[in-house]
């Protein structure tokens, strides 16, 4: 089925991780369908990376198990969700991807709570989010590299705070297993970890064009701020090997959850 046919949420498993197809028409139901559980929602913005290591390493697969959505950014996954599946899942930018949640946040006047970044980024980043969405409240803010005796009072002023979104970037130790690790003591919300998104949003760092990342090349950019990541070919690779190992020998089977 084409994504443009779809009219709702739906969860397939590719290489037993879990993947949600979410046209973007169904979006901002989904979204209010999930604040209205009054339950901790994860939303996993999920690479080729992310899947491989979702694969081998048992915390993170719980975490991805445990979320509410999990949102492919990655095209190779898209490729390998219709050859596994015959699906077509969409596809989202991260950036754009928060740009539509916050949109569908600020429509009811829901908060937002921002951790994550250096203190000049957070200030930027608080202050054009503000502009940009004016009845969006942004509750509170704490900057990513805090000791870890900080811990403790930045959970509760979270939990205080009583976000419906929070958003963490880069700079917190652990990154998203941060969030899996401290759900349990933060208030009932939606959660979603994005590592270069406070940078975008402070105008330190550009976001790839739409062009570049349709054809699946924003890839290069990475590689040219760190070219180790052109090893990255090696688990491509195997990853393709995968997939025709599971459309020949593995039935397919129901999406994975895990347990809270």
């Amino acid at each position: 089925m084409d994504a443009a046919e779809q009219t709702a949420a739906e969860r397939i498993s590719i290489l037993k991780v879990p993947l949600d197809i979410l046209p973007p028409e169904a979006m901002e139901e989904k979204i209010y369908g999930l604040l209205k559980t009054e339950k901790p929602q994860n939303i996993v913005l999920l690479s080729l990376w992310d899947l491989l290591r979702a694969r081998r390493n048992s915390e993170y697969r719980s975490y991805v198990l445990n979320a509410a959505l999990v949102i492919p950014i990655s095209k190779s996954l898209i490729g390998g969700a219709r050859f596994l599946t015959r699906k077509t899942p969409v596809r989202y930018m991260p950036f754009d991807f928060v740009i539509r949640l916050l949109t569908i946040l600020e429509k009811r006047e829901y908060s937002l709570y921002l951790l994550g970044g250096k203190k000049s980024i957070l200030q930027k980043t608080e202050k054009n989010l503000r502009q940009t969405f004016p009845k969006l409240r942004i509750v509170g803010r704490y900057i990513g590299r805090f000791e870890q005796a900080e811990q403790g009072t930045i959970l509760q002023a979270i939990r205080k705070a009583g976000p419906s979104l929070l958003l963490v970037g880069k700079g917190v130790r652990g990154r998203e297993k941060w969030i899996a690790r401290h759900g349990g003591a933060l208030n009932p919300a939606l959660r979603l970890w994005c590592s270069d998104l406070f940078d975008v949003f402070a105008e330190r760092r550009r976001r790839p064009s739409e062009g570049v990342f349709r054809r699946g090349m924003e890839w290069i950019g990475f590689c040219l701020r760190n070219p180790f990541k052109l090893f990255r070919i090696f688990p491509y690779l195997y990853y393709k090997l995968l997939l025709v190992v599971y459309r020949l020998f593995v039935k397919p089977s129901a999406p994975e959850t895990g347990s809270e």
